[in-house]
């Protein structure tokens, strides 16, 4: 039974969004977001659900950190809803927005936990979708104004900074499939969405750094390993496509400075909107990479596909495998694939597991919930990170998704990914059997492997 040591200094965490669990979405002068316009919208949501009330924390969130604190965890990554501060997006600033973001800040400080502070997990103001969204260019200074003043007001407490959260997902989910807010069904329109989030995080971190103190700034990239659904040619080439779209068509330009050039010769044909000057201002030096990986994707070869003729199979579980309740391979030698690669394709940065977790269908029996399933599933992954650790991966922290169980976006509350279940009728927080285990592995820094 190998026992699992990880360094004192190993930055232990709990990971959410504003718009999964904040709610008072429309109180207090705050904006509406395009997931309340989406939420809102009749059949997008499975469970018929909206994020109206979620976890409740925006008049939770003394709870919310003292349990934290009871778990021992050493930092917090939240997000911040962009119209919750700006109700417009941009211009006259919500001081009532502000205030509660702060007193969260001084909550976490004064509980010994360190905020990590995400500036954009999906919720954009409708006013700014409106005029486009991320599919105009404008945007990306609007973001950048909004990082500074964010970064003006809370600056000086707020020392790791995140840009945004999987660019990718936002931009393929939301723009090309349309499973997302704003549900938008146009390839065009994804390639304008995913380059501008990634022009507007370069321009994010020029904003952070002139206007916080001393910040240490970075982003977060979902970085799913991609695999051929079979060992033919043709898969084999899909996969490497759509690891083009999914992964390198961000960590790239922004660790490197350049797009995938075999996949952009595919995408020639389309004379994308991405001028060549934008790579400098995108790329730009940072202190650390999030990384979000839960498992591995599986590419095949579709001559349907215009340019592309690859295609993810989100339905394909090899024989054998075990799931969550997403329907989600449990793999865990997909961390260690990319954070590998990180090591050895993107520069090497110091690296920050930013999410990993699980949902299951856990249940609350006699005001207790057992969930060995997520613990097993923890400890599996957290041995990968750390053996990418041996060989070098600059891995500082790993942060669980999620602190609480909480508005899963096109799921709604049927999915609980949470340490913390949710009873949402009171909402009562009853931590899991994981969150104890948490609390151990945190305060022992090892844990026993079977």
């Amino acid at each position: 039974m190998p026992n699992i040591g990880f360094p004192s200094d190993f930055l232990f965490g709990v990971s959410t969004s504003s718009y999964q669990i904040e709610g008072a979405w429309n109180e207090a002068g705050k904006g509406e977001s395009i997931w309340d316009r989406f939420a809102h919208t009749p059949g997008k949501i499975s469970d018929g659900s909206t994020g109206d009330v979620a976890c409740d924390h925006y008049h939770r969130f003394a709870e919310d950190v003292a349990l934290m604190r009871e778990m021992k965890v050493r930092a917090y990554r939240f997000s911040v809803s962009w119209p919750r501060v700006l109700p417009e997006g941009r211009g006259r600033p919500n001081p009532a927005g502000l205030d509660f973001y702060s007193r969260l800040v001084d909550a976490l400080l004064d509980a010994g936990i360190l905020p990590v502070l995400c500036l954009f997990h999906w919720d954009l103001p409708q006013a700014l979708q409106e005029q486009g969204g991320f599919a105009n260019r404008d945007v990306t200074g609007w973001f950048a104004d909004y990082a500074a003043l964010l970064a003006a007001r809370l600056g000086d407490r707020v020392k790791m900074w995140v840009t945004m959260n999987e660019p990718s997902v936002y931009a393929m989910l939301g723009h090309a499939t349309g499973m997302l807010a704003p549900g938008i069904k146009d390839y065009l329109t994804y390639f304008k969405v995913a380059h501008h989030l990634n022009l507007a995080h370069g321009r994010a971190v020029v904003a952070i750094r002139d206007s916080a103190r001393a910040p240490e700034v970075g982003t977060v990239l979902s970085l799913p390993a991609i695999h051929p659904r079979s060992n033919t040619e043709e898969d084999r080439r899909a996969a490497q496509v759509m690891d083009g779209l999914w992964n390198r068509f961000h960590a790239e330009p922004i660790l490197l400075g350049r797009y995938p050039e075999d996949l952009m010769d595919r995408l020639s044909a389309l004379n994308l909107p991405m001028p060549a000057a934008d790579l400098a201002a995108i790329r730009k030096p940072l202190d650390f990479l999030g990384v979000n990986v839960y498992t591995r994707h599986f590419a095949y070869h579709d001559k349907n596909v215009p340019l592309l003729e690859a295609m993810i199979d989100d339905q394909f579980l090899p024989r054998g495998a075990a799931a969550t309740a997403m329907g989600w391979e449990i793999y865990p030698p997909a961390i260690y694939e990319m954070l590998k690669r990180v090591q050895t394709e993107w520069g090497d940065p110091v690296v920050y597991v930013t999410e990993n977790g699980a949902a299951f269908d856990d249940v609350l029996d006699g005001g207790v919930v057992n969930d060995p399933a997520r613990i097993d599933y923890l400890k599996r992954y957290l041995a990968e990170v750390r053996q990418a650790m041996r060989e070098g991966v600059k891995v500082k922290g790993y942060f669980v998704w999620s602190l609480l169980d909480n508005f899963e976006w096109a799921y709604g509350f049927s999915k609980r990914f949470g340490l913390v279940f949710t009873d949402y009728p009171t909402q009562r927080r009853i931590p899991k059997a994981s969150a104890f285990w948490y609390r151990e592995l945190i305060e022992r820094g090892s844990f026993a492997l079977e």
